[in-house]
């Protein structure tokens, strides 16, 4: 595995030995049960797989490289390098600005980028639209570009599906970066569609069935290529993913168009795609990992990452099922007994006072792939202190050592 150098201010200290104590005596990770550190009255749950993935930590590598390498040229990211509030925030401060937010909307007018600058793609990918203009402006992205290359391979795979005939279905949100990149490369090659959850393709499975063009344009026109026509565009298609959705859900939108082609044609097999999982690998351990976790019984979970992080906003949707779940981005939310959080459902910010259980307390403790392991320790040594215990490194990893040394 390539290593990568970030800034030491994102490096923890038991976080990331703990890491590498399991990787040494399980160095293929084949076993996700938690890494459990415990206290008087006090046990953490921690993720077998969490933080920052490969995409993420070769796109802030090339974002800080660009800082050292050229001080004096102005340079721009195409927008938020990954969806994490603190890192964006870091680099802003260094002198990096965004061209456009994560919706796509203009914040800095092209007609103020020049030749010379230096323009920075994110993790998410761009789309063809903009490299276009990238293009006219004669600058070079090559050696910044950091598209995760498990986006690509969605890319490529989408490209492959259209030459073989069948109609891109795009399981992802509309807004989402990645989703506009993708999408603007899948009506290039043919006929596609984003279908954002379920809801989207049970009605669009019953536009299959009933040839309704007017019910499929009041419900797609936006999500769907140009000159779409059900009844030329439908009649084979092949599923793929913005890398962060749930890989529970995308299977579930898979067997229904299964079932409703083979409602139609006795076999599916000739009308829907057999395409492998096109979510990450760090998305599927996350998850994977996540599940694992909330196997175990514990009073609450505490999910670290951006509010607008499609990944960790899953692993909520996950934990939240199961267990009194707070979704926070910092240490800072926390004080005293009181807790910050951001509530999936209601879209905002909610006090949560007393959520440390008065006597023992066991806390799930993950975070989503573009969240720094420093955080997830700063926010362990918070609610230490607030226990009143002492979280001695040394005593933690002894312990740890001996165990999985069994």
């Amino acid at each position: 595995m390539r290593s990568f150098q970030l800034p030491n201010y994102y490096s923890s200290e038991i976080i990331e030995s703990a890491r590498k104590i399991r990787d040494k005596y399980d160095p293929k990770k084949k076993d996700i049960s938690p890494t459990i550190i415990k206290l008087k009255g006090l046990e953490f749950y921690i993720g077998r797989h969490f933080g920052f993935c490969y995409g993420v930590k070769n796109a802030i590598e090339i974002c800080y490289k660009a800082l050292k390498v050229y001080p004096k040229s102005k340079i721009y990211l195409l927008s938020e390098m990954i969806h994490n509030q603190l890192v964006n925030n870091d680099l802003l401060q260094n002198g990096i600005s965004f061209i456009m937010d994560t919706m796509g909307n203009q914040l800095i007018s092209w007609d103020k980028i020049k030749k010379e600058d230096i323009i920075i793609i994110p993790a998410f990918g761009t789309s063809l639209e903009i490299l276009e203009i990238l293009k006219k402006k004669q600058i070079s992205i090559h050696k910044f570009d950091t598209t995760c290359p498990f986006v690509s391979k969605v890319w490529n795979r989408s490209e492959l599906l259209a030459k073989q005939g069948y109609t891109i279905i795009i399981h992802g949100k509309a807004k989402h970066e990645e989703t506009r990149s993708t999408f603007s490369r899948c009506r290039k090659h043919g006929p596609s569609i984003i279908v954002e959850n379920i809801d989207d393709v049970n009605e669009l499975c019953k536009i299959i069935r009933n040839k309704n063009q007017n019910k499929f344009l009041s419900i797609f026109q936006n999500k769907c290529s140009n000159s779409f026509n059900i009844d030329r565009d439908l009649i084979k298609i092949g599923v793929v993913n913005q890398t962060t959705m749930l890989a529970s859900e995308t299977k579930k939108i898979i067997n229904k168009f299964k079932d409703t082609y083979s409602l139609l044609y006795g076999d599916s097999t000739k009308h829907v795609a057999n395409t492998r999982d096109t979510l990450c690998y760090a998305t599927n351990e996350n998850q994977d990992s996540t599940l694992e976790l909330l196997k175990h019984k514990a009073d609450l979970s505490i999910i670290v990452g951006g509010y607008n992080s499609s990944n960790t906003s899953h692993l909520v949707e996950l934990s939240s099922k199961k267990i009194p779940t707070y979704f926070i981005n910092s240490e800072k939310n926390i004080k005293n007994n009181t807790i910050r959080h951001f509530d999936l459902k209601l879209k905002k910010m909610v006090l949560k006072e007393n959520f440390l259980p008065q006597e023992s307390c066991k806390i799930i403790l993950t975070s989503g792939a573009s969240c720094p392991d420093v955080i997830l320790e700063k926010i362990m040594n918070k609610i230490v202190k607030i226990r009143r215990q002492k979280l001695s490194k040394e005593e933690v990893l002894n312990t740890l050592e001996k165990y999985y040394k069994k």
